[in-house]
């Protein structure tokens, strides 16, 4: 479906994405990564929006790169707002399909049909100068889908929703994936991103740090060292018992002493060990703190193995 080519994109001197290699078939994925990653950039170069620098952008066969027949099998919502105060949804939606070369009447019946799908039917209507920023969101993903591409390109489609209407648009999302349709959906947010596609794309600086679904994904940590910040009443007999039972890389005091950081490959061994210690020598736990499965930390890990540091 999609393939780069030691694809690199450069804007004067600052790189958008670097010497990026991947082939993706037909699916669903999610392309994850903070702000500032590469990720548009990475979506420019496959809209055909961006030429790259360096290297080759194919898709479903094609040079996206001024080729507008190929925009007919493709869908986008961009992460920018969008706003036409006074034009209507259902114009605005409209306009676009008729764009991709439908009659007027077949435009406005997609159109419809696109915005009830996302919840607008009872506003299509009105002036987009009267939408909050989730309704806007969902006219977005409206135009996005109407004209039914094969394939769905979402740039940060969550943002303005509240908690209902990200759930609302999640299972949109879904009926989407299970009818067999492609999808890339772009976000910072990792659990959401995990509600719609089976399949990572983690990027930074550019980089494509790995790729696979969750599992692959977290195995990739396996092997790197999780820690877990303690402060407790007796902090040197709790370091000697870590030390003793070999379940720590390393153990560093803080606070004056009062904490101790440890790095250790075994956290569920840890978790299941310390109620034994603290029993056995009356001790007593002010304050723990560990790593959790976020995004930040899977990027913090991959880059550390990216520098060799892990």
């Amino acid at each position: 479906m999609i393939e780069l080519q030691n694809v690199t994109k450069l804007y004067g001197t600052v790189i958008g994405v670097n010497d990026i290699t991947l082939s993706l078939a037909p699916g669903a994925y999610g392309l994850v990564g903070p702000n500032g990653s590469g990720k548009t950039t990475l979506l420019n170069l496959i809209t055909g929006q961006l030429r790259p620098t360096i290297g080759r952008v194919r898709v479903l066969g094609q040079s996206p790169w001024k080729q507008d027949q190929l925009l007919r099998a493709i869908g986008l919502c961009p992460a920018v707002d969008v706003l036409y105060p006074n034009v209507s949804a259902l114009e605005w939606v409209s306009y676009l399909v008729e764009l991709h070369g439908l009659s007027s009447a077949e435009a406005r019946r997609r159109a419809e049909t696109a915005l009830r799908e996302v919840g607008m039917e009872s506003t299509m209507r009105r002036s987009m100068g009267t939408y909050s920023l989730g309704m806007r969101q969902r006219t977005k993903l409206a135009q996005a889908f109407a004209h039914d591409p094969s394939l769905l390109i979402l740039d940060e489609p969550f943002n303005g929703l509240d908690p209902i209407g990200r759930h609302e648009m999640t299972e949109v999302l879904r009926r989407w994936v299970r009818s067999g349709r492609s999808l890339i959906l772009a976000s910072h947010i990792l659990h959401e991103v995990e509600a719609v596609s089976p399949s990572f794309l983690l990027i930074r600086g550019g980089r494509v740090l790995a790729s696979g679904p969750p599992d692959e994904i977290r195995a990739l940590l396996a092997d790197v060292p999780n820690e877990i910040r303690i402060r407790c009443n007796r902090p040197r007999l709790l370091a000697c018992e870590f030390v003793e039972s070999g379940l720590s890389e390393s153990i560093r005091f803080l606070d004056q002493g009062e904490t101790i950081l440890v790095s250790t490959r075994s956290p569920v061994a840890v978790f299941e060990q310390l109620p034994h210690w603290l029993a056995k020598f009356d001790l007593e736990v002010f304050e723990m703190r560990s790593a959790d499965d976020s995004l930040q930390r899977l990027f913090s890990s991959l880059m550390r193995i990216h520098r060799g540091e892990a």
